[in-house]
């Protein structure tokens, strides 16, 4: 009996053996959460590396090999973008590597937009013609005879 029971032990646990994978011992990549903050809150954040949400909220982004960015938009706001830069401290034998973000949280202070201020136009008025004031008539001959001169002048 005691043959029986070790054969069946053996047989069980060589079945659990056949469906393992050496899957199991690869880690799952670390995420880290970053802390999204905006002023005013309410604008939508969004990482570029793809997670996002409405300020002030909290994301979980795969942790990044390089820096990154965080965009900002609001309505009647500008749009902003903050760089965000990685800091990777490794491990040793007694602590694990550690993966955060400079700034933590992710701070940005949004600017009204300037509305463009309406040009006035003003009303087109036609100008008024001043009256000419009548000059003597000595005055006017001889300032038409230097103006123009007689072509047939010398012709007589």
């Amino acid at each position: 009996m005691r043959r029986v029971i070790a054969i069946a032990l053996a047989g069980a646990s060589l079945g659990g053996c056949s469906s393992m994978s050496w899957d199991m011992f690869k880690s799952a990549p670390p995420t880290l959460q970053v802390r999204l903050e905006s002023n005013p809150p309410g604008a939508d954040a969004t990482t570029s590396l793809g997670g996002g949400c409405k300020t002030p909220c909290s994301v979980s982004i795969p942790a990044p090999e390089a820096p990154f960015t965080v965009t900002y938009a609001l309505p009647k706001y500008q749009p902003t973008t903050v760089p965000v830069n990685v800091i990777k401290t490794p491990g040793d034998l007694t602590t694990s590597a550690t993966v955060a973000t400079d700034p933590n949280p992710v701070f940005a202070e949004l600017q009204p937009a300037v509305p463009l201020k309406p040009v006035k136009k003003k009303p087109h008025r036609p100008k008024t013609p001043k009256p000419v004031a009548a000059a003597p008539a000595d005055a006017a001959a001889p300032a038409a005879a230097t103006a123009f001169p007689d072509p047939n002048a010398g012709k007589r």
